[in-house]
This record gives structure tokens, C-alpha cells and sequence, in this order.
């Protein structure tokens, strides 16, 4: 019996919105995609560190970090920074971020993170067997160094995730130089995890995507969707000038999201954690692999680009302007990492969409059957695209899944 086909929207053009786009193409669906920008402009899908990381299972949500908010805060090479004219706008947030830092909470997010992770990179793979990625991609691994500063909490990561069954490998100074022989000897261990990869180039792969998206007759429409209402079920997207009636839509356009699920009388209490990258143009070849510096939460990335330096959890919201002292952070930290840096180049500021629990919104609306939700994936929107897009192309298209997608659901904040 052949399968009932949609005419689906979908509001959002980064990692997530083509990522869903093309597994929904894949099941014969009719989709277009909607964003205010062109695919991979300046957003988080642009300018993210550029790692598949499958690992990544334990979050923020931890007793551990809950008790150093405060030095982080007052840290000026610390990872952590608050815009404090937003302060009163992240209380809730912020209340609902304790809640969920005991440790029940943190094993259950970490359970279900683990869970889509492990599906990540096939999900990816199922993808690049349409789209030749092998020039854009690098398969050497991720590492992690610290300090016997940090070595409390690192010791808590390797131990989760040993439970999970995660791959990886303690390494001591001496294989941690034999890796990355540039990085001065500051460091005192490290972790290695193989399975991971990393982008050379973030944005050319997103366009790679959508080009093949657009090839295989999908559609784009350059135009800011600003509500949503319905005919009976039937929704409809409007613009300020225009309206589009579809089958069925799904919203995935990250840190702009709650603007959407807001108008469905949804209160999702997403905000969005602002992340910061600058690049040392010519240097890539200091490092083979991402390396993370946990004690201080950056990490550099050698792309196409040159090395690009990321890092920081900063709260200030949307509208705040770029933070000069973010900035100079990753820089002092890069040096502090690397010998014989130059100038740095490209200021960036992105968005994280992040919720209280650091577990994504997948799957559809509690209030309306035929809308669907793909945002919320934190610092892993880019290694979670593919999988979120798999996912949500079976619910659409009222196929099984075979996994417990209850965590992921908005009617946890009900």
C-alpha cells in the first residue's frame, strides 16, 4: 500500500531544518523550507566548532558545575559569563536549571542524550552516501586535556560514560604529545574518543546538503515566517505579506524557535546560550584534531578556515551586542594553548538553543497534531541534524521509530 505523501514547511534553513528536509525528501514527502536568511549565513550552523561528537552525552546539568557557577562567574579566563541586563529574563531559566541539576536528573539526560548520540553519525552516514563529504570531513578523533585543577569533574565524565559503553581512551602527557606534539605542556591528562569527527568547513557542508536538497526538487523560500494559525488542522505560515498552507510543518529554527511555539500558547522555556569563535587564518596546521581544554571550556578546531577557537557559555539573550571581552578570552586562551599566534580574525557571535534539562524538543506539538518540533539541541545541534531529522521524518510519516522519544517531548514542561 503506498504511503500517504505531505506537502510539508519547514521554518528554519541550519543543520536541523536541512537535515530534516532531506530524510522527509527521502520518504517522498513535498517540502519547503523557510528562512529570513540564506542557508548557513552567519548562524549557529555556520559558525559552530564543527565536531561530530557521539560522545557528548553529559550535559551541564551537573552537581559539579552547579557549585562552580559562581567562580566561572568571577573568572575572567572561565567559561561561563553573564550579561547582567538580562539577569531578570534568565531567573526562570535559571530555576529550572537547578531543579534539574541533582543527580537523577543529570543520569536521565545523560541516558537520553546517549541514546539519539549513539544514532548520530549513521544517521549522518545515510546522508553523505548521496552527498560526497570525504573532502570536508576528518575522521582523527576529538581530545580532551585538563589539569589536576578540573580533575574531579573529568573523573565524573569518564565514568558515565564508561557505564554508557562510550568508546574512549585515557591518555597520559606523554601520548597526549605524541598526538598533538604543538600544544605546550600545561596538561596533566586527557581523553580521546575516536569515533568522533570534525568539519574542515561547517558551511560548505550545510550548503552541500542543501544543494543536493534543492537538486533532488525541494523547495526554498527566502522570507521571515513570523506566526502560524490554522484552518480547522490544516497550518498555515504567514509572513508580513504572504501565507503558505501545508500538510504539516515543523518549526527547527533553533534559538528563534520559541518565538513560534509561543504563538501555539506552548511556554517552552528555551533561551539560548551565546557562543563565540575567532580564527587564526594560516595556523591550522599547529593541530590534526579538535583538541578541548575542559579547565577552561574552549577548544580549537582545524579548518578550512584556519584554526578556529571556540568556546564560552555566555547568557545574554538575542539582542545583546557581541562581548569584547568574550572575545579577548578565546584569544588569551588559544595562547595560552598555542605558541607563535598571530592576529586573530572573524569575530563571531551564535546562538545555542538550550533548555533547563539540556535534552532537545523533538517530535510534535502538544496542542496540534500537525505541527512538529526540532530545536533545542545545545552545543550539539550540529552532531544531532541528522538523527533529529531521521526521527522526525518517521513521526511525520506515522512510521515507528523503535526508541523512547518521551523524554524529548515538549509536554515535559506541562
Amino acid at each position: 500500500m503506498n504511503k500517504k505523501k505531505f506537502k510539508i514547511g519547514i521554518v528554519g534553513a541550519g543543520i536541523q531544518g536541512v537535515c530534516n528536509a532531506l530524510f522527509l525528501q527521502k520518504k517522498g514527502h513535498d517540502v519547503t523550507i523557510f528562512d529570513k536568511d540564506d542557508p548557513a549565513a552567519v548562524s549557529a550552523s555556520y559558525g559552530n566548532a564543527g565536531h561530530f561528537s557521539p560522545y557528548a552525552s553529559l550535559q551541564l546539568n551537573r552537581t559539579d558545575i552547579l557549585a562552580d557557577v559562581p567562580a566561572m562567574l568571577m573568572s575572567s579566563t572561565g567559561p561561563l559569563a553573564l550579561k547582567w541586563n538580562y539577569v531578570p529574563r534568565m531567573i526562570p531559566w535559571f530555576l529550572k536549571f537547578i531543579l534539574n541539576c541533582s543527580k537523577k536528573k543529570m543520569m536521565h539526560t545523560a541516558k537520553y542524550m546517549h541514546q539519539i548520540l549513539d544514532l548520530a553519525i549513521p544517521a549522518y552516514d545515510e546522508l553523505f552516501d548521496d552527498v560526497d563529504m570525504s573532502d570536508l570531513i576528518e575522521k582523527k578523533g576529538i581530545m580532551y586535556i585538563w589539569n589536576d585543577q578540573d580533575l574531579s569533574s573529568r573523573e565524573l565524565e569518564i565514568k558515565i560514560r564508561d557505564e554508557l559503553g562510550i568508546d574512549q581512551k585515557i591518555l597520559s602527557p606523554k601520548e597526549i604529545h605524541d598526538l598533538e606534539p604543538k600544544i605546550k605542556p600545561f596538561y596533566h591528562g586527557g581523553v580521546f574518543y575516536g569515533q568522533a569527527r570534525h568539519a574542515k568547513n561547517p558551511k560548505k557542508i550545510l550548503l552541500k546538503l542543501f544543494n543536493h536538497f534543492v537538486k533532488k526538487g525541494g523547495k526554498f523560500i527566502k522570507i521571515n515566517i513570523k506566526d502560524i494559525n490554522f484552518d480547522n488542522e490544516t497550518p498555515i505560515l504567514h509572513s508580513e505579506a504572504q501565507r503558505f498552507i501545508f500538510d504539516k510543518i515543523v518549526i527547527a529554527c533553533g534559538a528563534f524557535s520559541k518565538r513560534l511555539t509561543d504563538k501555539l500558547d506552548e511556554k517552552i522555556p528555551l533561551d539560548t546560550e551565546r557562543g563565540y569563535h575567532i580564527h587564526f587564518k594560516g595556523f591550522e596546521h599547529l593541530l590534526s584534531r579538535p583538541v578541548v581544554f575542559a579547565n577552561r571550556g574552549f577548544g580549537i578546531t582545524p579548518m578550512e578556515q584556519g584554526l578556529r577557537v571556540v568556546g564560552t557559555v555566555e547568557f545574554g539573550g538575542l539582542k545583546n551586542p557581541l562581548s569584547k571581552s568574550r572575545i579577548k578570552n578565546l584569544v588569551n586562551n588559544a595562547k595560552y594553548m598555542l605558541d607563535g599566534l598571530p592576529e586573530h580574525d572573524d569575530e563571531w557571535l551564535g546562538f545555542r538553543p538550550t533548555l533547563p534539562d539540556f535534552l532537545p524538543v523533538i517530535g510534535s506539538s502538544k496542542n496540534y497534531k500537525n505541527v512538529f518540533y526540532s530545536f533545542g539541541h545545545h552545543h550539539l545541534g550540529w552532531t544531532l541534524g541528522a538523527i533529529s531529522g531521521k526521527i522526525i521524518s518517521k513521526m511525520v510519516s506515522n512510521e515507528k521509530t523503535n526508541l523512547d522519544l518521551q523524554p524529548y517531548s515538549s509536554l515535559r514542561f506541562t
